[in-house]
């Protein structure tokens, strides 16, 4: 499973909505992760998955949902079928649609910005943690409170 999930990490919510409520029904979380030291805004759809400052949660980024690592074909198929998201509560499917960096030498910090259906998150940290992740690529994130 390890090759289908790019990246995985344990977050704490710091604030939610800095610059102010903007949507009824959509919250944008600030967190930090506690292994890797990456920031995270995401926009988060509050009438389905509650949010609260202080809330712990593993966040996971892939690029398909199937347990065999193949390609995620677009269409939903309902059925016995086990993917990664029944370890899961919260989970969106989007675009990387931009990848950049902030800072230099050691101060280096790496961005990727990708939007789920409108829905937007930004991750940034380190650079080797962000190699694997190409422009354009469709990603799946996973969300389960601890």
């Amino acid at each position: 499973m390890s090759n289908i999930v790019l990246f995985e990490d344990i977050f704490v919510v710091d604030k939610i909505d800095p610059d102010g409520k903007k949507f009824d029904k959509v919250s944008r979380i600030e967190a930090r992760s506690q292994n890797c030291d990456m920031y995270m805004l995401l926009d988060v759809n509050t009438e389905v998955y509650r949010m609260r400052i202080g809330d712990k949660f593993t966040m996971a980024l892939a690029h398909t949902l199937n347990l065999d690592g193949t390609p995620d074909t677009g269409y939903y198929t309902p059925g016995g079928r086990k993917s990664l998201a029944d370890k899961y509560e919260y989970v969106m499917h989007g675009k990387l649609y931009k990848i950049s960096d902030e800072g230099s030498g050691k101060h280096l910090k790496a961005e990727i910005y990708v939007s789920y259906g409108g829905l937007l998150m930004l991750l940034k940290g380190d650079p080797s943690y962000i190699t694997q992740f190409e422009l354009d690529q469709k990603l799946f994130l996973l969300m389960r409170k601890l």
